[in-house]
């Protein structure tokens, strides 16, 4: 494949050219890493063949290569671009399309390679088996051959019951509006529903930067999904999404059809079980996985404030990409809440000392109120302005799968509802207490420890002594003068 189509040097450079941007950052995956400079130097001559061989006009775009992303690669890196001063960032290689917050981005999604016979052949056949109409995603690197995809297909057969999907866009705007969800779905139902404007009202999806529409009166349950690529956290993303749905996958290395998902359904199984564990933590940190996807801070706050209402404690975390050395320093903390893009919100954490879980899985554990219905999602805009912070707490005793009994998870303490403070301390004495009979255990009552009192009970080593007894001070002692290879004192004494 022509090495300049391949990182559409053209296009990218019209877009440089048309918003006269004079600062752009250039952002490669680590695979991509090797071609950079050959990018750079062919853009440079791309720019300056369109500006006419102007050299004065070539010497206005500055070129900058940002690699070793802060976090994951797949998110437009703005706190890298914002070391450059940069007016742009062109994002190389598979993405999220999370929405940036402070800086426009240009994506060349790269073309791996796929038969497209073979491909069309291998959608044919699945389509003439099934009883539901199908719906076609791809990975993005393969977006380039859907089109030659869907000829080879019309020119096959006449079947109406085939579905594409399409990318949401090359270029992205900040969103001036980091609040409010462009999200198609809010799982807890308080979202708008984004429509397009033909007569039938279709009802528009999107997840994973891929975009499609449903007919009138349909939901996506109606429909099997045939995901083309390979396996990946995007294809894990749609697996747990829809997981009412029928899915095959078609790889296109090996031309061959996967219809065994067991493996990335049984994620879903193990994603029930870290939200039960959750429910029973006492101390949660609340990891940031990111800093420029736009609503990040707002999640983040209704997180800390989800944690205070149910009686736990709360503790933010900004340490990069977490791996188990960095979280150890933190034992702490019962779990982790990962605020990430949907790529990478998915961590397994088997070789962590404490589970990691995401947003949605946060509601589903510190929330009393809502109960998890097989829907799931990683997109966490999803849940900005969800109602999951409301006043309305349930007190009812909730069974603990791990505990084995009943357990009252602690309110608030500071929540200001206490008439005066001899009550307070009342009401503090009393949720300390732990009723048990002589046999078994059959009410557990949750400890909400901080810090400090893990710091006092549970670490071995607290920092260096301090000798409280003697409170004398000690005497100034005159230490050795000179260099270390002879210092004076060694010298009278030779």
């Amino acid at each position: 494949m022509d090495f300049n189509s391949k990182y559409e040097i053209e296009e990218t450079s019209t877009f440089i050219i048309t918003r006269n941007f004079t600062r752009v950052a250039l952002q490669f995956p680590d695979e991509m890493l090797k071609d950079s400079m050959r990018v750079v130097r062919a853009m440079r001559e791309e720019i300056r063949r369109a500006r006419g061989g102007e050299l004065e006009g070539e010497r206005r775009v500055g070129l900058y290569v940002m690699a070793d992303t802060t976090y994951g690669s797949c998110c437009v890196d703005e706190v890298g671009a914002a070391h450059v001063n940069a007016d742009c960032v062109v994002h190389y290689g598979h993405t999220c399309f999370s929405q940036t917050s402070t800086i426009p981005a240009f994506f060349v999604l790269g073309k791996a390679y796929i038969d497209v016979s073979n491909c069309a052949t291998k959608i044919r056949e699945y389509a003439s088996t099934n009883q539901k109409p199908i719906l076609v995603l791809f990975g993005l690197d393969y977006s380039y051959a859907i089109t030659s995809i869907k000829e080879a297909l019309v020119a096959e057969t006449s079947d109406s019951n085939i579905m594409y999907s399409d990318v949401l866009c090359s270029t992205m705007d900040p969103m001036k509006d980091h609040v409010v969800s462009d999200g198609n779905q809010n799982i807890f139902g308080n979202g708008t529903t984004h429509k397009t404007c033909n007569p039938e009202a279709r009802t528009k999806c999107h997840i994973g930067g891929l975009t499609w529409s449903l007919p009138l009166g349909h939901k996506i349950e109606d429909f099997s999904l045939f995901w083309i690529g390979p396996e990946s956290a995007a294809f894990t993303n749609v697996v747990l999404r829809f997981n009412n749905c029928g899915i095959v996958r078609y790889d296109a290395t090996n031309d061959h059809l996967v219809t065994d998902l067991y493996q990335q359904r049984k994620i879903l199984k193990q994603r029930y079980y870290l939200v039960e564990k959750a429910k029973g933590a006492n101390m949660v940190g609340v990891l940031v996985g990111t800093l420029g996807v736009a609503g990040y801070l707002h999640l983040i706050h209704q997180m800390k404030d989800l944690i205070t209402r149910a009686g736990k404690k709360a503790y933010l975390l900004v340490m990069g990409r977490p791996n188990p050395a960095k979280l150890a320093n933190f034992p702490e903390c019962d779990i982790f809440v990962y605020v990430s893009c949907e790529q990478t919100a998915l961590i397994d954490s088997k070789e962590f000392y404490a589970p990691i879980i995401t947003p949605f899985e946060a509601v589903l554990a510190f929330s009393r109120e809502h109960e998890w219905t097989g829907e799931y999602t990683m997109e966490f805009r999803n849940l900005i302005g969800s109602s999951f912070n409301s006043q309305n707490r349930v007190n009812a005793a909730r069974f603990s799968f791990f505990k084995g009994g009943f357990v009252e998870d602690l309110e608030d303490e500071e929540d200001g509802n206490h008439e005066d403070d001899a009550c307070a301390l009342v009401v503090a004495a009393e949720k300390a207490l732990q009723l048990r009979e002589s046999s078994q255990q059959l009410l557990v009552r949750g400890l909400a420890k901080s810090g400090a009192e893990f710091l006092v009970a549970a670490r071995s080593y607290q920092g260096l002594k301090v000798n409280y007894e003697d409170s004398q001070p000690s005497p100034v002692l005159v230490g050795r003068a000179g260099k270390a290879s002879g210092y004076e004192s060694e010298k009278r004494q030779q």
